[in-house]
């Protein structure tokens, strides 16, 4: 069954190449990003690796850990490691999980028969630290990902679970945000003290609380 957004994080142990972990655990009070590739030494998910590698510190500040997984073994990891730090002129900071009996990648339904019914399609995880599922996208294997948008996407999170606030089209952190209709006029000036421009009685800005 596909995991739904709040549906609570399958748990697992496993090898990875920074050491056994128990997912629960490694997580502890972060918010993490679990992605999957098809298979090591693949050219679009080496760019991938290389990149979130370099962008390590922006998600480890948001206190957001980073891991991949793959459906090959831990001696095939280690191998393309030496590969994504040659070619992405990065060094490898984060882990990535072996999956050859392929648990991991069925209990987050990462295998798409109609696309390939042996490797894992290109899943993205956000998960939040109430071990919930905030984020799930699914690209294509021929799509290299914008991690970018998944630290975009991080920032609207981890504000919106603490104000009542939604992100509007294509917002950037420091941008006004839009004040939930739950929330009444009555309430805002107590909410938002910055104050708001009302553009219809359902579309409210207001500027970013937490800046």
């Amino acid at each position: 069954m596909a995991l739904r957004l709040g549906d609570q994080a399958p748990n697992f142990s496993a090898d990875t190449t920074e050491g056994t972990i128990d997912f629960h655990q490694w997580l502890g009070d972060s918010w993490g990003i679990l992605f999957s590739h098809p298979a090591d030494y693949t050219p679009v998910c080496t760019t991938e690796l290389g990149t979130v590698s370099k962008l390590k510190d922006q998600f480890a500040e948001r206190n957001v850990k980073v891991i991949a997984i793959s459906v090959d073994d831990l001696e095939s990891h280690n191998g393309w490691i030496k590969d994504i730090d040659e070619t992405q002129n990065t060094t490898m900071n984060f882990p990535i999980i072996a999956d050859p009996d392929r648990s991991v990648a069925t209990a987050y339904d990462m295998i798409h028969p109609n696309a390939d019914d042996k490797m894992t399609v290109r899943s993205v995880f956000i998960i939040g630290p109430d071990k919930k599922i905030k984020l799930t996208l699914t690209y294509p294997a021929s799509t290299g990902r914008n991690f970018q948008e998944l630290l975009r996407v991080v920032d609207s999170l981890q504000l919106t679970s603490k104000h009542k606030v939604a992100t509007p089209a294509d917002w950037k952190d420091g941008e006004d945000c839009i004040i939930v209709p739950a929330v009444s006029n009555d309430q805002i000036p107590d909410l938002f003290p910055k104050g708001h421009r009302e553009v219809k009685p359902y579309l409210r800005y207001t500027p970013q609380p937490n800046k």
